[in-house]
């Protein structure tokens, strides 16, 4: 039987820096057995790339606007709009003008072990994509190859 969880604010790991975003776990796998939890805010034009993963993700927007994409179909979301990625679906986010802020919940996975990774400082903005890619993959996260205009 699962147990019940109550983290208090003073027990939150402080904010990891992924690819110029600030990604907060409110609470891993490891205290829930199986969702995961994040806050994440982030400046204008911030978040991550294409990108597919085995794991579910759903972005609830608290504050601004985000820009998203799901297998091919784009969106402005904003707050109070909840967009759900089902596993292994490409998708990307960036947050819109003057930044924003969303919930966001990954059924089970390793979310919040590969951003403690990406805080080491690998990010999208990365000048070696090699190494973002590999790094990604060893978590299972596969990025999409960036397509040439």
């Amino acid at each position: 039987m699962p147990t019940s969880v109550i983290l208090a604010e003073s027990e939150r790991p402080a904010p990891l820096n992924v690819g110029g975003f600030m990604i907060t776990v409110l609470a891993s796998d490891a205290h829930t057995g199986s969702t995961e939890f994040f806050h994440q805010r982030g400046e204008e034009g911030k978040g991550p790339g294409p990108h597919f993963h085995p794991w579910d993700e759903t972005f609830y927007v608290l504050e601004g606007e985000l820009h998203c994409g799901v297998d091919g179909t784009d969106t402005i979301a904003t707050p109070g709009t909840l967009v759900h990625v089902p596993g292994g679906s490409t998708h990307w986010f960036r947050f819109g003008k003057g930044g924003g802020a969303i919930l966001a919940v990954t059924s089970a996975g390793n979310a919040a072990r590969m951003f403690t990774d990406f805080d080491k400082g690998i990010t999208w903005e990365s000048p070696d994509r090699a190494q973002l890619i590999a790094l990604a993959a060893s978590h299972g996260q596969m990025i999409v190859p960036a397509q040439e205009s």
